[in-house]
Formats: structure tokens, sequence, C-alpha cells
């Protein structure tokens, strides 16, 4: 994508449909007038008299608990300085979405119109009574340090600057456990440190009191190495100056251990790297590009232990690690400070859990085989959703410990289970999908490239690095359309009805012909039919010259599947093909089965779905609790409809034991643990978390996400084929072009997992 294009795109994103990326939503019913005179005037007198006797209820009875305040006056923007308050606000909804997407920690952003120091403080104290804490965010230093400062003292609710701590728990969690690797004690290392803005400094401050000695750090900045004769220095800067003739970056990295860099860009060189002791450890985090790069690093150094700041190497040092379960933890105990006993429990709880066996859904995020501790996994990954349930914990446990807690937990299962519900908030699962099929994209067949919004798709999907798009339709309208969308990727572009194409649409004509000729297809018929882009496509797929294909986008679906099951062989071992929808709901992710093919499938089928289903929730890791729905509940009706279901969980419970499913049961039920367990405690899923849905028919099944999908604008992702022996899938009529990025990433997983069965049963 062009800088244009890609300008316009963040654009667009920032102000469709509706500006901003925050709002405020009800949190209680409002639909009728006794609603709505408890929520104002005259039963909300109640709960204010209620606080005016005792200014703590204020917790029990308004959202000030769950509320923070992202506070900034724009002077430190990012990467782009001093820009003012209100150029800062698309960053302070940026942060606040952050808050609440993995922690469920709602937020009011707040860009004040000053520089003046005792100005900002009075206006944050001023509106402290508003929140349960504030996150200061994008404020230059110095000033930065005294208004933290002043403000930790001077109120009653956790404040944080994120910019100067945030960084320095995550780095100082990735420390520990790089010490450990390398063999080394925190109070024998010799380090040296390229910046001396917030960040660097708070970084420094957290690894002394990790036993660091202040004598064995070397501090940067711009103008060289911090000497006690610079009279510019902040105080905060002269604890780390050294009483020394000034030396070059590469004379003092020599024999070091250490290396911290929060500068910019390739400053270091491998000559540099070299110089550095063994096991060197290197934090370079400048973004978007380390202080070294991290492929020339590792190629200099075999035995070096590297973190850096971007997503696409190991050990990314990200503060989303932090700051969202820190401001949990100390909002659950209602902790009147940060303070430095709970940046410390986070830290040690980061390197701790780096250490644990890693749950399959990361490996299957990242793509790895098995994550473990080691050089490439010295901190835990962002996606990893025992984040809430570790980072939180101990940090409200170390503001208990240290006595700034004013209301403290005592059932701590019950507060675990709390923190994992707040999950369902959020749903990770189109970020989990998407970095997976990142770590080895696939040829993907776009089979309508000649669509606008399919090929605004395929540009998503290349530029994201998702797949490699192969472009199929009409040459010179996909042509004109790149030029319009900016799209100037240099990529394959076929047109199957073109005469540069007879000689493969002649030999794709003659493959199907030979498969079908005793299915009465003709040679002739084979030839006609290679020229309609969905069989090319499939084609394509089934000779090897792409990994998957994506297409329905403009045509119903009936007509687009049919090419699809004429062309392709089932998997192996699958007697049926089905299909499964993956809703993103408030709950987590649902999967909703068969959606789109079977019309009324029998109990076998039903059974056959099921499996299929399961076996594509674990492949996005997602453990499968089952439940087979009906109008009834467990034999309360003989009706036909009702029987199969049953008998079809009968077969399950006999064949596949281990599989938690069971039915026939009425959604709400399924839905509602409590309720089932109080009236069907005899359940398989009694007081479980139903995730997956099998339908008794494709009326039920295709009305159900379609309703929960307009209705409540969730987000859907397919519908998945399921039992195809190659990378198919078909989207719903009109599909978004989010929907048709999704669905590509979804084939990009599949031709993985495709791929590793081939290998596997290959090796055998």
């Amino acid at each position: 994508m062009n800088k244009n294009s890609k300008r316009r795109e963040a654009l667009l994103y920032h102000a469709k449909p509706t500006p901003g990326k925050i709002q405020v939503v009800p949190t209680k019913k409002y639909a009728t007038q006794r609603d709505l005179s408890l929520a104002y005037s005259p039963g909300v007198a109640e709960p204010c008299l209620e606080i005016a006797k005792d200014v703590n209820n204020v917790y029990k009875y308004t959202a000030k608990g769950n509320l923070v305040a992202v506070i900034t006056n724009g002077t430190a923007v990012l990467g782009l300085g001093d820009i003012g308050p209100e150029a800062s606000k698309p960053v302070m909804e940026g942060k606040g979405l952050l808050f609440k997407i993995f922690a469920d920690i709602d937020v009011f952003d707040i860009e004040i119109g000053t520089k003046d120091i005792e100005e900002f403080i009075q206006t944050v104290k001023n509106i402290a009574p508003t929140f349960g804490g504030i996150n200061l965010e994008d404020i230059k230093a110095p000033e930065s340090f005294e208004i933290e400062r002043r403000l930790v003292e001077e109120l009653n609710i956790p404040v944080m600057h994120d910019d100067q701590h945030g960084t320095a728990i995550i780095s100082s969690a990735a420390l520990i456990n790089a010490l450990e690797l390398a063999g080394k004690k925190a109070e024998d290392v010799k380090m040296v440190v390229s910046g001396a803005g917030s960040a660097a400094l708070a970084c420094a401050d957290l690894y002394v009191l990790l036993g660091v000695k202040i004598e064995n750090i070397l501090m940067f900045n711009s103008k060289g190495v911090l000497t006690k004769d610079n009279p510019s220095l902040s105080v905060m800067q002269l604890k780390y100056a050294k009483d020394i003739k000034p030396v070059s970056l590469e004379e003092a990295l020599v024999g070091a251990d250490i290396f911290l860099g929060l500068s910019s860009g390739d400053i270091m060189s491998p000559q540099m790297l070299l110089g550095m002791a063994d096991n060197p450890i290197v934090f370079a985090m400048a973004n978007p590009d380390p202080e070294i790069d991290y492929n020339l690093a590792i190629a200099t150094r075999k035995d070096i232990i590297m973190a850096t700041g971007r997503s696409d190497h190991p050990n990314q040092v990200n503060n989303v690690l932090g700051f969202p379960y820190i401001f949990r933890g100390a909002l659950d105990v209602r902790a009147t400070k940060i303070n430095e006993a709970m940046k410390m429990a986070a830290v040690k709880a980061l390197a701790l859990l780096a250490k644990e066996s890693v749950p399959e859904q990361v490996n299957i995020a990242y793509g790895a085989t098995k994550l473990g501790f080691g050089r490439d996994y010295i901190i835990p990954k962002p996606f990893d959703p025992r984040l809430i349930t570790i980072v939180a914990p101990a940090v409200a446990k170390a503001a208990m410990d240290s006595g700034v807690a004013l209301n403290p937990i005592t059932d701590w299962n019950k507060y675990e289970e709390e923190l994992l519900d707040r999950l369902g908030n959020d749903n990770k699962m189109v970020r989990l999908i998407t970095n997976r099929a990142k770590m080895d994209p696939k040829r993907i067949v776009f089979a309508e490239a000649d669509n606008l919004d399919v090929l605004k798709a395929a540009q998503i999907v290349l530029e994201e690095g998702i797949g490699h798009p192969i472009l199929l339709g009409n040459k010179e309208i996909i042509v004109e359309l790149k030029e319009e969308i900016g799209f100037d990727a240099d990529l394959e572009i076929i047109d199957p009805k073109i005469k540069e194409e007879d000689a493969r649409r002649n030999r794709f004509a003659t493959t199907y012909w030979e498969s079908r000729k005793r299915k009465g297809i003709s040679l002739y018929d084979a030839e006609k039919l290679m020229r309609e882009r969905n069989y090319f496509a499939a084609m394509m797929v089934n000779e090897g010259e792409a990994d998957a294909v994506v297409t329905g986008h403009s045509r119903s679906y009936s007509s687009v599947v049919k090419p699809m099951l004429q062309l392709i062989e089932k998997a192996p071992g699958a007697s049926i093909v089905a299909t499964t929808n993956m809703m993103m709901t408030a709950r987590g992710p649902m999967f909703l089965s068969d959606t789109a093919i079977n019309i009324n499938p029998s109990a076998d089928d039903l059974a056959k779905i099921a499996i299929m289903t399961a076996k594509t929730a674990r492949m996005f890791g997602v453990e499968p609790v089952i439940a087979m729905v009906s109008f009834s509940n467990f034999g309360s009706s003989n009706d036909d409809n009702a029987t199969k279901v049953r008998q079809a969980v009968a077969y399950l419970h006999e064949h596949h034991p281990d599989l938690v499913i069971d039915g026939e049961v009425q959604a709400d039920f399924a839905l509602n643990p409590e309720m089932l367990k109080e009236k069907f405690p005899f359940s398989k899923l009694a007081g479980k978390k139903v995730n997956t849905l099998i339908f008794p028919n494709l009326d039920s099944a295709n009305i159900t996400y379609k309703l929960l999908k307009e209705l409540n604008k969730i987000d859907s992702i397919g519908p998945i084929m399921l039992g195809m022996g190659k990378p198919v899938h078909i989207f719903q009529l009109g599909a978004s072009v989010e929907e048709m990025v999704n669905m590509a990433a979804i084939a990009v997983i599949d031709a993985q997992e495709k791929e590793k069965k081939k290998q596997i049963s290959g090796s055998l």
C-alpha cells in the first residue's frame, strides 16, 4: 500500500462509522418509566444520600471503582512530539481501548490544555473524585516525573505514568529470566544504557531494585555518556552520571553484560555487539527500528539473549503485558496508590509465568510447536489468557501486604473466576487467528478479485502478511481497480477466459474429465466449466498451484459450493461436509454448526458434525464444551427432530466419552450453566460454560447465526468448511471486507494444518 492509501485507511478507521474508538454504554435497564425513575429522579437520590453518609459508598453505587482516566497534555505523543492535547486524543482513546479489551477497565480520556506543571496537577486533583485510578500518558520529561510524584503523594487513588513504568516493569521481568539463562547475578553485571529519558530512567531505577549496582550502569543520551560535570542534566539523570572522561558507546560496551536501548534505531554495530561479554543481554527497544536489527544481532552472536519492542521477533517488551493488569489488581482492592511493591509483584509474576507450561491456545496463536522458557521466550506473550489471573492477583496481594488496599480480597478462587469472566468481554480470537496466519502465510486464490471489496480484502491480506493473494477475474478490471485503491503490489493476475490461459485451462479440464468421465462429465463439459472461475480456482488448489481458495462474495452459497464439492475430495476419514460459524460473543468465541450445508442432517450426520466442529474449535485453541440444541430438554419430546438429537448424543457418549457434550437441550438452558445445573444436575454440561452449539437442522443454525450477527452486531467468521480435503472457504453473499480478510486468515490456518498432517503422515 502506498503512503497515501495507508493514510486514507487510517483516517477512515478513526472516522467511520462513528468518530473515535470508545463510547459510553448503559449498564442498567432503561426500557420503562420505572427503570428511568430509578436511574435518575427520584430514585437516584438514595445512593446519593448513602454516599453523603460515607464517601466510600461511591464504590458501591457508581462506576468509579472500574473507571480509569487516561490523562495527557499532548507534549510527548508517541514519536510525534509536542502536538497538543487535541491531537493526542486518538492515542488516548487507543489506550482506553486496550484497557477495556485486556482487563475490562472503563476509561475516560482527558486531554488537558496546559504545559504548566502546577495547573496540570491541580486539574487532575480536581477531577480525581470521578475516577478509581489515573494513567498518565505522553507527558514530556522532566515535567512528567514531578507530575507523577506529586499526584502519587497527594491523591488517594492509584496513579501511574505508563510511559515510564510500563517498559520498566516488563523489561525487568525479562531481565530476571535473561540473567538466569546467562548464568549471571544482578549485582555483578555491567550495564550500558542508550537513552536517558523517562522510560530509560524508570528501567534503570527498577533494575537497581533488582540488584544491579548504580556504579555498574553507564547511561548515554544523544550527546554522549552522562557525566557529573554536565550542567544540563536533571536530578534523576545525575543519579546515573559518572565522574569520568567521555567515552564512546562502542568503548563502553567492551565487556558489558547488558545493553538497554531506548533511544534510536541502528546505533549499535555488529562490532559493538562482539565486544560485549559472554551471553550478552541486549534489550534493543527503540521503535519501529531497534538499536540493532534482530536478525543481524543473532547472526553476529549465537549466545545473545535479545528482546525488542517489535511483535515480529521473540521477546517483545510490550506494555500491554503490564498496565491493564496492574490497574486491574489495584482497582479490585481499592489501592490508594501503585507503589514499588506492586510494581515488583508484577515483575516477578511475569517472570515466573514465562517459566510455566504454555497453554496450547498460545502455541497456536504464535504458530509454535511448543513455546518454552529459553532464550527466545523470556517473557510471556501478549495473547496469553493467563496474564489477567496471574498479574492482577499478584498486584492486589502486594497492595494488601504493603498496607495500601482499602478493600482486601478474601476469596482468591472467587476472584480468579471473576477475572476469567472478564476475558469474555474481549474477543482476542481474531487477533490470534491473524497472528497465527502470519507465521506461515500461504498462496490464496481470490476467485472474485474483479470485485472492489474482494480486491480490498486481498490488499489487506497481503499488506498484513496474512497470505500471498492470487487474483482471479477480469484482468482489465482488476488492474483498473488496483490503481483506484492504490494497490501497487506486483501480484499474479489470472483471467481464466483469456487465450493466454488456454494451456492451463485445457490441462485442468483434462484432469477434471479423467476424474469425472464415468459420472456423466464429457471433455467438452470440463473445458467449458474451466472457463468458470470457481472451477478454475478449485483446480488451482487441486493441482498445487495455490494453497487455498476463498470465494462467494457475489454469488449464492449453493452455486459456489457446488463446484467445490465436485472437484475437491473430502478430507481423509470424512464422510460428510459441513460448516461452522465462529461468533465473537460477549462470553467469548462460540462455534455454531451446521450453518450452510446440511439441510436436515440425520442423527449420524449430527454426531459427525459435532466431532468435526470439536476438532475445529481445538484448532483455534478452544476446548469444546458442546450443547446439542433442540426445542426439547432431555427427552421432554418424542418428536423426530428431538429424537435424532438424542440419538446423536447417545452415540457420542458411548463412542467419544471424553468429549464434553450433551443434549438434547434448549438453548437458554445450554447457555445458562446455573439454570442447567439446578434443573438437570445429571447433565455433562451442568456448571460448565458452553462454547459450541450443534443445531438439529440448517434452518435453525443459519437463522440463529444471522440473527446474532445483525441484532447484536456480533462479528462472525465463517461459514468455515469442515471435512474438505483442501483449504476451500466460501464467503456469505455480500460479506464485508473485514469478514473476507478473516476468512482468508482461516483459509491460511487450514492450509497450515493440512500441510502439517500431510508431513506427519508422510513420516510414518
